[in-house]
């Protein structure tokens, strides 16, 4: 169960960590007055996260009500904060920062499960590994919880 619980949390962060991505090289290259950075640093530019949008990506993505999407909003703000605020903390160890990222993702599964329903989590995991299309064809199968 923690196992599922962990899949669909991150399966979250890389669904919004991945729309914006998208979003912020779009920008990039419509303002040449930018300043570009290595593809390497392009992900950890978490200035450009905008919650709301994040929110209404999921929103779109796992047909979630208005209220259901109102809802997610302060919970994608509040992991990114978190999120932000650890990696900015230069005094903790590779695995007390992993620790906490994984305390993090559980709350923030916990979370969401209060909002979503059990399809809409499990949509969620879908995307984390890639599922999701197949599955809404018929083509493939849920993961089983190993």
């Amino acid at each position: 169960m923690k196992r599922i619980l962990l899949r669909s949390t991150l399966a979250l962060t890389l669904a919004a960590t991945a729309a914006f991505a998208q979003q912020s090289a779009t920008l990039q290259a419509a303002d040449p007055g930018s300043t570009q950075q290595p593809a390497a640093q392009q992900g950890h530019r978490h200035h450009n996260f905008d919650p709301h949008k994040a929110a209404q990506h999921l929103g779109k993505k796992l047909n979630l009500t208005d209220d259901q999407t109102a809802k997610i909003e302060p919970i994608l703000a509040d992991q990114h904060q978190k999120m932000a605020a650890l990696h900015s903390d230069t005094s903790l160890t590779p695995d007390q920062r992993h620790q906490q990222m994984h305390t993090i993702f559980e709350q923030t599964h916990s979370q969401l499960a209060g909002v979503l329903t059990p399809e809409q989590m499990q949509q969620l995991g879908f995307m984390r590994h890639g599922h999701g299309r197949h599955q809404q064809q018929g083509q493939g199968s849920a993961p089983s919880a190993s």
